[in-house]
């Protein structure tokens, strides 16, 4: 993956950005779970989650460029009013050029990172998602609106307090099972929501009505 090349090309980044795909849904996850939503992949991540469920976007290469005005168009051609900037990781990039665009034509912008690169843009909302194999940036940890753990085993719990006491005390605690483990932690994950209840639980629920 040209990684590098990806970056360093200002111009590009200012006018246009690799997509793997966008699609208006509802929002399967969080603290915005049931509203609907514009999403807008971006291409591109070196975190490797070993059970991301997108990992045909890592390769920005293998991805088309869009103009960032064509994106703002066609988020704007639906009845909802939120733009969600996932990935692969968004943060690869510098988003000011694209956040500034959505939010001129009245949208909201929302992003779900895991904080490992420099936050860039303008944002109504921020998720973060920290991940073990590349760690969040610090820095990035008190502008979280909203924290998500994915569980995928027993020390996972650990891990979650560690970054809930990097967050501000308005920031919405979430932990989700990997969907592959869910039937194994989701009790695990009840009964500690159940001792710790300043923590929710987030489930993918656009994967049980088969949205994407």
């Amino acid at each position: 993956m040209k990684t590098l090349e990806v970056l360093n090309n200002t111009e590009m980044i200012r006018t246009a950005l690799p997509v793997m795909e966008q699609f208006y849904t509802v929002q399967g996850e969080g603290y915005h779970q049931g509203k609907a939503a514009y999403f807008i992949r971006l291409a591109g991540c070196n975190v490797g989650c070993t059970w991301c469920d997108v990992k045909e976007s890592w390769d920005a290469d293998k991805h088309p460029k869009t103009a960032i005005k064509t994106l703002t168009h066609e988020a704007s051609q639906h009845e909802g009013n939120i733009v969600v900037i996932t990935g692969g990781e968004p943060l690869m990039y510098d988003l000011e050029y694209l956040t500034k665009s959505l939010k001129d034509a009245g949208l909201k912008t929302h992003i779900e990172t895991s904080a490992a690169y420099p936050l860039s843009g303008h944002w109504d909302w921020i998720c973060v998602s920290p991940k073990k194999f590349k760690p969040a940036l610090p820095e990035i940890m008190p502008l979280a609106d909203e924290l998500k753990i994915i569980v995928y085993n027993r020390h996972d719990f650990k891990w979650a307090e560690t970054h809930a006491a990097q967050v501000s005390g308005n920031c919405k605690l979430y932990l989700q099972p990997e969907w592959g483990k869910a039937p194994e932690m989701m009790p695990l994950i009840v009964n500690y929501v159940k001792a710790n209840p300043q923590w929710q639980i987030s489930l993918q629920i656009h994967k049980y009505i088969n949205v994407p």
